[in-house]
């Protein structure tokens, strides 16, 4: 435990106040600022939290928080309530009086750790880019009997949803002694629309059991100032949001509201997408327990077509954009002949094409398993029968069923052009892998994840998510998750595996590999032209 006493008005203190002119000692920051002028807190006339006149739009989205050290160092810096209420107290952790951590040799997290974003480099490689590691912190923003926290899950389901809203009162409750929990009904909407209820590790005690999320969730419903309305007049000054993309990217305009408003509230958002398809981290919660159970329609499938002549089983799985849960459960299935994603175009007939494949398979195994993503094989698919055009109100592209469309092809194919007789069994687990609870590599996933929020939120940072980055926990500003999607590499060493295991062909032109050559060489002239501009040459 550190000794050395913390003021947060300091140089030192954990942010920065939004200056990027940075003084370094030794090889990893400390960051010392100049005094920020700003107007005196005053209360808010709408809500106990504390409160200052609102920043203009431009002010509060230009304040991105960039910390350069020795050797290319950079860190890239979550915001903290200090940056615009540099006045605010701070306040000794309460973990430290806390008798489960009594025998913890190190309570705290130091303030210079940082986890890097890449951890395989060259000899003359520079620092890289990091983020700021996540755990409890010395000294806290809040005092535990002033904090009214509220928790809410949007988007669609995922397994470990209860599990992160149980760990976030439990650990609100059992490591700070917060008692004022809220959470909020039916997704965004239900700021404004729905009733909230109240949270207890009691009324929270069994539910990582249970499949789905008692809050309810919905798509859409995010009206920024409504929320931030209803947070502001409900006095809630913690709010942790668990969600996809679409929904961190709503928790940061919730986010900017409340710093334009100077209003003494953290947003901490835990990234949920069963596709795996979050930039920046290492998995999101959920993923393994959808892979698992994945082998159970996998498996479903192959008894069926190993128990007939030419028996086909395919097998439709989420990943909309990123065939991760695709490709995870074909490797570890061993029973899967083709795997289809969207990142890897195919195409059906022709020389080196799906079904002379399929031919060949057939008649050397008498039946063989198709997987494929949701997203595969949309530009395949007739004009006519495509809804590429519509979307949900989380603003995702509706897609045809490419699996009974798939399914129907190849019934087509092999009964009217090759005379020969299949028999093809179509499994859809898609709405049965959603609704599962999450298995114990997930449950204690989503327990630290939930923690390092609460953390996080406690320690005055606000406009994160928290995020596994190279086997760390880090938290990570909400617009680099929201800005790109994490998908499969197929020029990478862990396509060549599947591709490998299955022996199927990988279907791409040398005009395919050449494209996914330059997305991947992409971010590297980007780092090559960040280390120029770090040197000072043109």
């Amino acid at each position: 435990m550190h000794s050395e006493a913390c003021d947060p008005r300091e140089p030192q203190s954990p942010t920065g106040r939004r200056i990027l002119d940075f003084e370094f000692r030794n090889s990893l920051p400390r960051v010392r600022t100049p005094s920020l002028s700003s107007a005196a807190p005053n209360p808010s006339p709408r809500s106990p939290a504390l409160s200052s006149p609102p920043v203009t739009g431009s002010e509060a989205r230009s304040a991105v928080k960039i910390v350069k050290g020795e050797f290319g160092y950079v860190l890239e810096d979550v915001p903290h309530l200090t940056d615009y209420l540099p006045d605010l107290p701070a306040y000794p952790n309460p973990l430290q009086d806390n008798p489960a951590y009594s025998v913890v040799k190190q309570y705290f997290v130091d303030q210079d750790d940082t986890v890097p974003e890449k951890i395989v480099v060259q000899r003359d490689s520079s620092r890289g880019l990091h983020f700021r590691r996540a755990g409890p912190r010395q000294r806290v923003y809040f005092e535990s009997d002033d904090v009214h926290a509220c928790i809410v899950t949007c988007g669609g389901l995922c397994p470990g949803l209860n599990t992160v809203i149980r760990e976030i009162v439990c650990g609100l409750s059992h490591m700070y002694g917060v008692s004022k929990i809220i959470g909020i009904e039916g997704g965004y909407r239900g700021f404004y629309a729905r009733n909230t209820i109240q949270l207890t590790p009691k009324s929270v005690n069994d539910i990582h059991k249970r499949g789905g999320t008692v809050l309810g969730t919905s798509r859409g419903g995010h009206d920024t100032l409504k929320i931030v309305d209803n947070i502001q007049d409900r006095g809630i000054n913690q709010v942790y949001i668990i969600g996809g993309d679409g929904t961190q990217k709503g928790a940061a305009a919730i986010f900017e509201e409340i710093r334009r408003r100077r209003l003494k509230v953290s947003v901490a958002g835990i990234p949920k997408t069963i596709d795996n398809d979050i930039a920046i981290i290492d998995k999101s919660f959920g993923f393994d327990t959808a892979v698992e159970e994945a082998q159970r329609a996998i498996n479903a499938a192959h008894v069926e077509a190993g128990s007939v002549e030419n028996g086909i089983g395919v097998v439709k799985l989420m990943g909309r954009y990123s065939g991760f849960i695709a490709m995870y459960a074909t490797l570890a299935s061993r029973d899967v002949d083709c795997c289809l994603i969207p990142e890897s175009p195919f195409y059906l007939e022709g020389k080196g094409g799906l079904f002379e494949y399929m031919e060949k398979r057939l008649k050397e195994n008498g039946h063989m398993v198709i997987v494929v993503a949701e997203g595969a094989g949309q530009d395949l698919i007739a004009e006519s029968m495509r809804s590429m055009n519509h979307e949900d109100a989380s603003g995702n592209k509706l897609l045809l069923d490419v699996g009974l469309w798939l399914s129907q092809r190849i019934k087509n194919y092999f009964t009217s052009r090759q005379k020969m007789v299949i028999n093809l069994k179509y499994i859809d687990p898609t709405y049965m892998i959603r609704a599962i609870p999450s298995n114990a590599s997930d449950n204690v996933y989503c327990t630290l994840l939930a923690q390092c929020a609460v953390h996080g939120a406690m320690a005055g940072y606000t406009g994160f998510t928290v995020g596994l980055v190279n086997g760390r926990h880090t938290y990570i500003p909400f617009d680099r998750v929201t800005e790109t999607r994490n998908t499969v590499v197929i020029t990478d060493r862990m396509w060549a595996r599947l591709l490998s295991s299955t022996n199927q062909p990988s279907f791409l032109s040398s005009k395919d590999v050449e494209e996914a050559n330059m997305t991947e060489e992409q971010p590297k002239q980007t780092a090559d032209e960040e280390k120029r501009l770090e040197n000072g040459s043109t």
